[in-house]
């Protein structure tokens, strides 16, 4: 069997490792070369951890791996440090990582196991034949400053793996679109050198304080990088009324600008741009197996709109596809296996997802619309945060850090009010909708570049656009 990967980010490396380590044929192309930044927060909840662990990548502190002990939350003029909760699923620290430094490693550990990455081979579009079925795809090859050369190539492929990102030309080519009843977010992003970058916990802002002390929209972070910067970030959602409407860069200066002066956080010394990119959210790209293909991560719009955390989930489902890849490799070798069924055994990947994460994205994206109302969110902050058991739940359920099996009260709450909703679907919309239709779904209506694929929803696009540096 042979398989192509569209990505070397989180999800495309993850995948290729295990599928090498499995002795599948496996080629990675990536349309940069490493390293490379990515617009991120930086910060890795225990979910992450958890991926990096079972991938077997070393991350000591001495190489840029910076631990941290849980969240420190901020809102009301209140301030709470919650540590990472003790669940026997999941590590109990978080971690501090450039996508300068991660996506590169990520990429470097595939590599030891065996994958073919290439680098500077950007895809266009997906190949597929006279029944519609990925086939392989065609890439511009680029040179070494990132330009076409006007060189294309074809790889073909039994399994194209879509690991693109938002953008997702891969999935775009085939005319699978956004959905827009689903939620949406951006997120800015800079460095500033401070004294805090050594800081222990991940902090989040529940609100948002300008220089004249009126609130902004949008929740907000400070993660220590630990090399003597500070990332620090906003984000927004789609739910919120001033979606598409603000210059992002601007509320981030003004936000900074109203912060105690010893930290640092001034133009002086910023490095680098403020950089912005789209938060896709909830599955809201779909379906994710089509035959041929199976999108991971962004691609599939699986960041969560609980917390906008997508690092954790794009290496998840790389692990999910490469496990049914490698079991139907498997089955494919014995007698009487045909075209049609190892398809149908592709196709349960998109069923596990779902089954996975489905109903915790159907509460996230309800949590998501209520966020958008400033006096919902007000009066949530201000009955939560002097409640430091109740908000050590809150940051179980927004992060996932939950154990299936464990019998303690946190962990059956959270089952039983996933229980309650149905799961967020992640199959194809239904033939008979208009490809851009806000269409109802069995859920609660509600880190890239902009979307390739024009959307109805203009302020999205215009948010996007005014976040890319």
């Amino acid at each position: 069997m042979k398989v192509l990967i569209v990505g070397a980010g989180p999800a495309g490396s993850t995948a290729a490792y295990y599928l090498a380590n499995a002795g599948i044929d496996v080629t990675v192309l990536e349309k940069t070369s490493f390293p490379r930044e990515k617009v991120c927060g930086d910060g890795l909840t225990p979910r992450a951890v958890r991926e990096i662990q079972k991938l077997g990548l070393p991350h000591p502190e001495t190489e840029g791996w910076r631990r941290n002990k849980g969240l420190r939350l901020l809102a009301g003029g209140r301030s709470i440090e919650l540590p990472w909760p003790e669940v026997s699923d999941f590590p109990q620290y978080g971690l501090i990582r450039t996508r300068l430094g991660f996506d590169e490693e990520l990429a470097r550990h595939a590599r030891s196991a065996g994958a073919v990455v290439l680098e500077r081979h950007s895809v266009t579009e997906a190949l597929h034949s006279e029944d519609g079925r990925v086939t392989g795809v065609r890439a511009a090859l680029l040179d070494e400053s990132g330009r076409k050369t006007g060189e294309t190539r074809d790889f073909a492929a039994d399994v194209v793996l879509a690991a693109d990102g938002n953008s997702t030309r891969t999935a775009v080519s085939l005319g699978i679109r956004k959905r827009d009843d689903r939620p949406l977010g951006v997120a800015v992003r800079t460095y500033f050198t401070s004294p805090r970058h050594d800081d222990d916990w991940m902090e989040g802002w529940l609100e948002l304080p300008g220089r004249d002390g009126k609130l902004l929209p949008g929740y907000g972070w400070v993660f220590g990088v630990g090399d003597g910067t500070s990332n620090v970030g906003l984000g927004i959602l789609n739910s919120s009324k001033e979606f598409g409407k603000l210059d992002y860069k601007q509320v981030l200066r003004e936000w900074t600008a109203g912060m105690p002066s010893e930290w640092g956080f001034t133009p002086e010394n910023q490095v680098g741009e403020i950089r912005g990119a789209a938060l896709p959210m909830g599955f809201n790209r779909t379906p994710h197996y089509s035959p041929g293909l199976l999108l991971l991560g962004d691609a599939g719009g699986m960041v969560s709109p609980f917390n906008g955390e997508g690092i954790s989930y794009a290496m998840e489902s790389a692990r999910f596809a490469a496990e049914f890849i490698i079991d139907g490799a498997a089955r494919s070798a014995s007698a009487g296996w045909t075209r049609a069924d190892a398809d149908a055994h592709l196709s349960r990947y998109a069923d596990y997802v779902r089954d996975q994460w489905g109903s915790h994205f159907t509460l996230g994206r309800a949590f998501a619309a209520l966020i958008g109302k400033p006096a919902v969110m007000k009066l949530a902050l201000r009955t939560g945060m002097p409640i430091p058991v109740l908000m050590r739940f809150v940051v179980r359920l927004l992060a996932n850090l939950t154990d299936p099996a464990a019998k303690g009260f946190e962990d059956r709450v959270i089952r039983v009010l996933e229980s309650l909703v149905p799961a967020t679907s992640n199959q194809a919309l239904p033939k008979t909708a208009p490809s851009n239709a806000a269409v109802p779904s069995q859920a609660v209506p509600t880190h890239a570049a902009s979307d390739a694929d024009a959307s109805s929803q203009s302020g999205a696009n215009s948010a996007v656009s005014a976040t890319k540096s």
